[in-house]
């Protein structure tokens, strides 16, 4: 159960240089088996650094949130299977660019994921934005714009993982940003959710930055998380009727 909770935990190495990243998965060790590589790192020579964790046996979350005309998508997401990541994020928007997502992809393992509404975005954020829907409307809909071009899964917070879930059947991914202990700060984040209940509403993997990363002993953080899952699966497991 251990092993298997471990692969549900996603570090995000959200930091500004290579040298930190390195020395934070040094400290982890054993701890953490998968990693996500975001655009601040990716600008300080990222890739370079998902290689590495690909050749160390890490999976590596390529988290790019591509957004632009079909035809570039899919030449990047082409580009980007090169790397041997396990994820690879594209907005979710609208269905040319997920088609085009998935076109590109084509003969490769990476599997796509949808972002659908970022976490720290909140309803009077998507107002702005000229969206009239409540964000856990408008995630739903992009999760099935995701289901229905051909993703394999979509980034949601934990809040909105019971609804896609049960619109989309057991096998669409839901990775779930936005994770805090019970108890903990919530920083810039707008719709969090603790380990437990995100995995009991059904997301397969969550993202944890901070809380890891800045944490006095990440490596123990990271293991407290791991614990958080191991249990909410444990739970899932005597109780098949629930969410997940």
């Amino acid at each position: 159960m251990t092993a298997a909770a471990r692969d549900r935990l996603i570090v995000a190495l959200d930091m500004p240089t290579i040298e930190q990243a390195r020395l934070l998965v040094s400290t982890l060790g054993e701890a953490v088996s998968f990693y996500k590589v975001g655009l601040e790192l990716l600008f300080a020579g990222g890739l370079d650094l998902a290689r590495d964790l690909r050749r160390q046996g890490k999976r590596v979350f390529l988290d790019m949130k591509l957004l632009d005309i079909g035809n570039t998508v899919e030449r990047a997401v082409a580009n980007a299977t090169e790397l041997d990541v396990t994820f690879l994020t594209v907005h979710g928007h609208d269905l040319k660019t997920l088609r085009a997502a998935v076109s590109g992809r084509a003969g490769s393992k990476v599997k796509l994921l949808a972002v659908t509404v970022l976490t720290n975005l909140s309803a009077e954020d998507l107002r702005e934005q000229g969206s009239s829907l409540a964000p856990a409307d408008l995630v739903l809909r992009r999760a099935e714009l995701a289901r229905m071009a051909g993703f394999d899964g979509v980034i949601a917070s934990g809040q909105e993982a019971a609804r896609i879930r049960a619109a989309t059947g057991p096998d669409f991914l839901i990775v779930t940003p936005g994770i805090r202990l019970p108890g903990g700060t919530t920083d810039d984040q707008e719709r969090v959710m603790t380990p437990d209940h995100a995995i009991a509403a059904g997301a397969n993997h969550i993202v944890v930055g901070r809380p890891i990363t800045q944490a006095d002993d990440p490596k123990l953080a990271a293991e407290t998380f791991v614990h958080h899952i191991a249990d909410a699966l444990a739970r899932t497991a005597t109780n098949p009727s629930g969410p997940h």
